[in-house]
């Protein structure tokens, strides 16, 4: 009996090390970030984010100010004057609005400029992520700094952000394995 348990057991090991996987991780911003296409598409997308941020600005502003004359002289307007002038107030908060959805939307033209610049270099990681992976022998890779996953320990052997910078040719920096 005592030699079943020992040999069920050792059984039991040996299956357990056949099936083990190996499991590792990169943090893609910390990649992303060293890499020169990655921070010239982000210039890109945050100047043209600005501009168009500014041209909304202004057009609340103007929006405001029509609206505070509006409030001063309400008063002493005729009714078809001010229903004109509350139409326009309308009209260009309308206007601002499809603005702003145009520009900043969820299909927005930001939203298209970032996926135009930014997913190249994406997919640029992902297949060093495989590459090293294969390399590797990892069975299985997450992503750091996506952020869904919780991360309460982390064993730097597995970490392959370093590895999959090498693969990119990116400048590892000063903490570099």
């Amino acid at each position: 009996m005592k030699k079943f348990i020992i040999f069920t057991f050792f059984i039991g090991t040996f299956i357990t090390a056949i099936f083990a996987q190996k499991i590792g991780y990169v943090n893609s911003k910390d990649v992303m970030s060293k890499m020169n296409e990655y921070n010239i598409a982000q210039k890109e997308i945050n100047s043209v984010s600005e501009k168009w941020q500014q041209e909304l600005e202004k057009q609340y502003k103007l929006i405001e100010e029509k609206y505070r004359d509006y409030q001063a002289n309400e008063v002493i307007m005729p009714e078809d004057v001010r229903k004109e002038r509350q139409e326009e107030i309308f009209k260009l908060e309308r206007e601002a609005k499809e603005y702003r959805e145009k520009k900043f939307g969820y299909n927005g033209e930001l939203f298209q400029l970032q996926d135009t610049k930014v997913k190249p270099v994406q997919e640029k990681v992902m297949k060093a992520v495989a590459s090293i992976a294969e390399k590797k022998r990892v069975d299985f890779v997450f992503d750091k700094a996506a952020g869904d996953v919780n991360w309460l320990y982390t064993n730097a052997i597995f970490d392959l952000t370093e590895d999959v910078k090498k693969e990119l040719g990116v400048d590892a920096g000063p903490d570099a394995k």
